[in-house]
């Protein structure tokens, strides 16, 4: 029987305390990965609250982006002058009736947030008229310091998440996205044509990849853009079938509609992306890989210049073709800038590189492979690959497997994975397929078979065992970006035989087993890392499995803190599925088992038995 804590929570009731909880719930945090609903249930729960359907003893709801209080980050503001300016039909509210009404502040995005929330200030601030930073107004506020009758609501992306400190949230909750019977209902609601509708349906559950990330509804909606469109066009072809396939064709398709709006003539073929166009995506581009490689999913008006897009550019283009980049919002005559979802950002970022690469930028390839590259590294072998990498680049220009090589690095060094993506991008865009898709706009690289292997052997042979084992898997979705299918066909045919012990597995296969295991709509009853024939670096690799399995054997396996906060991260799941764990003859270290601490006081943690 599942636990009160397992059981999804309505959006409307996110407030409401369960029997077991002792203290109200006056401040939740929300969080969820990049399009997958928050600022919808925001405005769902908003919407519901000014028709007066729900939660109606709130008196104020106030809607607060952290994407808007960027503006003023470095002013001296109140609370209740915060309130007047962004909310201007609060200009009658005084700090009287703000002190004695119910208020609900909702602060949404804290992952775009560019303020820097210090809840280590002492500062107090406990009158809604005392001028502070919006830092200090904030972190009071959600500290209890500021209107402690106040309720709080924060949305974040996960990485974010962790600025808010535990103690001072009541609740957290989770934006999960669609289930498999939401996705099949998605599309045959946007579609009348049922002939079509399934036809879409049948071709994501038959490509894993493009059927997993269907969860998040703007990935939904970016299939449906595309598939719609090839399917009821003239435009022939092999349906999209990986990531990069389906984004360099919704790059397309939105930029044949736009010149439709403005009757810049017909459709155009893969080939034709006129120079105008090229030059536009290529600055948004330089905008979007800059600002990745910052963390920066927010632009402002100089931002743009830096990247050599005048104002009137951008503007015009993100009105016709807001699915690409839009202009947010306008606060204080200034307005804020981003692309409709990170993946379309990420995308545009590897564009923009393999653009640099085909034209032998070889500048900004070095500034982004890092003049201290071989610095980075601690041992030997690592250092030996990226000054190889950069002598290249300075001597005759890095070949493509070498370059892919030296991004992949790069990637992997990035604690957050926040090239990751990027990154299965680039190695997608390299091949010649998905060159002629965009035709001119990646110009001309090296794609002969030889080079492509290389890059395949590369991803197969790299093994870093200083990062975590999911960042490992990573490797294997770039294989399958490069169309290199044989990894995945080598664990269906493991998975199959009945003489699993027997077969030897490399570290690649390894992650491939992890993901798929990690994947299966079944829960594996027992991983026995002891019974697999690979190294020790392989059976760590296979870690990301126990998140789908009841019962996991971990010993002698060399556990790190990194490995132990997987291992928490399975206790900490819901529904965690874990009922037995083995972590004898593991030389644990303090961190790692403050990792595992964490995973066994979690509400959903199951497990009955520990060694």
């Amino acid at each position: 029987m599942k636990t009160l804590h397992d059981t999804p929570i309505k959006c409307h009731e996110i407030f409401k305390a369960s029997p077991d909880q002792q203290r109200p719930i006056r401040v939740v945090l929300t969080n969820g990965v990049a399009g997958v609903g928050k600022t919808f249930s925001v405005q769902k729960f908003s919407l519901d609250w000014a028709e007066g359907s729900e939660n109606q003893d709130v008196s104020l709801l106030v809607l607060l982006l952290f994407r808007e209080l960027n503006l003023i980050k470095d002013e001296q503001i109140c609370l209740l002058r915060l309130l007047h300016v962004f909310h201007p039909t609060l200009q009658k509210v005084t700090a009287e009736q703000l002190a004695v009404c119910k208020v609900l502040f909702i602060f949404d995005g804290l992952d775009e947030s560019r303020l820097s929330l210090d809840f280590t200030n002492r500062k107090v601030v406990s009158d809604v008229t005392q001028e502070a930073s919006v830092n200090e107004l904030l972190t009071n506020l959600i500290q209890g310091n500021l209107l402690p009758s106040a309720l709080v609501w924060i949305t974040s992306r996960p990485a974010a998440a962790n600025g808010i400190p535990p103690k001072c949230v009541d609740r957290l909750t989770e934006v999960r996205g669609f289930t498999d019977a939401q996705k099949e209902e998605y599309f045959r609601r946007r579609s009348r044509d049922e002939e079509l509708s399934s036809r879409i349906i049948s071709h994501i559950k038959a490509s894993r990849s493009l059927h997993i990330m269907c969860q998040i509804p703007v990935f939904c909606w970016i299939t449906a853009t595309v598939l719609e469109h090839m399917l009821t066009t003239e435009q022939r072809g092999e349906l999209p079938k990986t990531l990069t396939d389906l984004y360099s064709h919704f790059l397309l398709v939105q930029t044949n509609r736009k010149k439709h709006k403005y009757n810049e003539g017909h459709e155009m073929s893969p080939r034709q992306l006129t120079k105008a166009d090229r030059k536009v995506l290529l600055k948004l581009g330089r905008l979007a890989f800059e600002h990745l490689e910052e963390g920066n999913i927010l632009f402002y008006q100089e931002d743009l210049e830096q990247c050599g897009l005048d104002v009137p550019e951008a503007s015009v283009y993100s009105g016709v073709c807001t699915e690409i980049f839009k202009r947010e919002s306008v606060i204080f005559q200034k307005s804020v800038y981003c692309f409709v979802h990170l993946s379309v950002q990420e995308f545009l970022a590897a564009v923009y590189m393999v653009h640099c690469y085909s034209k032998r930028k070889t500048q900004v390839l070095e500034k982004f492979l890092g003049e201290n590259y071989s610095l980075m590294r601690e041992k030997k072998a690592k250092q030996t690959i990226s000054k190889k990498i950069k002598n290249l680049l300075r001597i005759t220009h890095s070949s493509l497997d070498h370059f892919l090589l030296g991004a992949m690095e790069k990637s992997l060094d990035s604690k957050s994975g926040h090239l990751d993506l990027f990154v299965r991008f680039l190695h997608g865009l390299c091949l010649e397929y998905n060159q002629r898709v965009l035709g001119g706009l990646l110009g001309q690289t090296e794609t002969s078979p030889e080079t492509i292997q290389r890059a395949i052997n590369n991803l197969k042979e790299m093994n870093r065992d200083d990062i975590s084992p999911d960042r490992s898997i990573n490797s294997f979705h770039c294989l399958m970006e490069l169309n290199d299918h044989s990894v995945h066909q080598e664990i269906q045919e493991f998975l199959k035989s009945g003489n699993r012990s027997g077969k030897s597995l490399s570290e690649i296969q390894c992650s491939a087993l992890a993901y798929m295991l990690q994947m299966s709509e079944e829960v594996l009853d027992e991983l026995d890392l002891t019974k697999c024939n690979t190294s020790v670096q392989g059976q760590q690799r296979l870690i990301p499995a126990v998140r789908n399995c009841r019962k996991a054997k971990l010993s002698r396996c060399g556990l790190s803190e990194t490995h132990c906060e997987v291992v928490a991260s399975a206790l900490k799941s819901n529904p965690s599925h874990l009922t037995e764990l083995d972590l004898s003859w593991n030389n644990l270290r303090n961190p790692g088992v403050q990792q595992l601490c964490g995973g066994l006081q979690s509400p959903h943690c199951r497990l009955e038995t520990l060694r």
